[in-house]
């Protein structure tokens, strides 16, 4: 049941007929890793906060240094130098302490970060390099979890959605394979504050979606924004029936 005091703070929420009572029900049992906590990870951390999401695992070991905060709007100046889950965990506290919130400090190894996909229904991927989303793809995969991924650099970001439940949908190797070796990071290449608030934004609002079971997730698309021009353009993506990742699950 909700309480009197959380239909107030969703009423604006509730008020859609796609979410209504039973949708936030939905949100408030759901349970949700969030794999990064700076460019991406802020807006998604912070909106399914916001919403009603009733168990954020949050996962960083990296500190706030004052060159995030530019982009990274969960954390502020007094932060700095502190891990970004502790700056994590107070303003999402602040901000709702109906919401359960768990750390996850350390780096995930393979197991760790298993265990970590296997407690929750549904993944977010907000880190900045492809190893790490290598990883989450996989694990992922293997628990059938789905995956709500992201990814922004310079002036240009991606937006997909890979869900291992649906007999059709691609995971992330079928869409990158192996990735490059001369992969930049926004260190290195630099990237438009806004740009990752409006990726972070969307995957916090497919997150939404498939935890509160509307509309029509980004499962099987890819979205790509164009931040100099103001143009999204969508594209088609198919599983790989040869992946090496999610072939074995679908039989092949």
């Amino acid at each position: 049941m909700l309480s009197d005091q959380e239909l107030l703070r969703y009423s604006r929420q509730i008020l859609l007929p796609q979410v209504d009572v039973d949708g936030q029900l939905r949100l408030k049992r759901s349970r949700a890793l969030i794999v990064g906590l700076g460019g991406l990870g802020s807006p998604v951390a912070l909106y399914l906060a916001a919403a009603g999401v009733g168990e954020l695992h949050l996962a960083d070991f990296d500190s706030v240094d004052l060159t995030n905060l530019q982009r990274q709007v969960l954390h502020d100046t007094p932060s700095v130098g502190q891990g970004k889950v502790d700056s994590a965990l107070a303003r999402l506290a602040a901000l709702n302490p109906e919401v359960v919130l768990r750390p996850l400090r350390g780096a995930l190894d393979a197991d760790s970060l298993a265990a970590a996909v296997a407690a929750v229904d549904l993944v977010l991927d907000c880190s900045d390099n492809f190893a790490t989303r290598e990883a989450v793809n996989s694990a992922c995969v293997a628990a059938g979890k789905p995956l709500v991924s992201g990814a922004a650099i310079r002036l240009e970001g991606q937006l997909s959605v890979f869900d291992p439940r649906s007999e059709g949908s691609p995971c992330y190797h079928c869409l990158y394979g192996h990735g490059s070796e001369a992969e930049l990071t926004c260190s290195e290449a630099g990237v438009v504050g806004p740009l990752v608030g409006l990726v972070g934004s969307l995957q916090a609002l497919e997150a939404l979606k498939l935890l509160a079971g509307f509309g029509e997730p980004l499962v099987g698309r890819l979205l790509l924004v164009d931040a100099l021009t103001s143009r999204f353009r969508e594209l088609r993506v198919r599983r790989d029936p040869q992946c090496p990742v999610c072939g074995a699950r679908h039989g092949q």
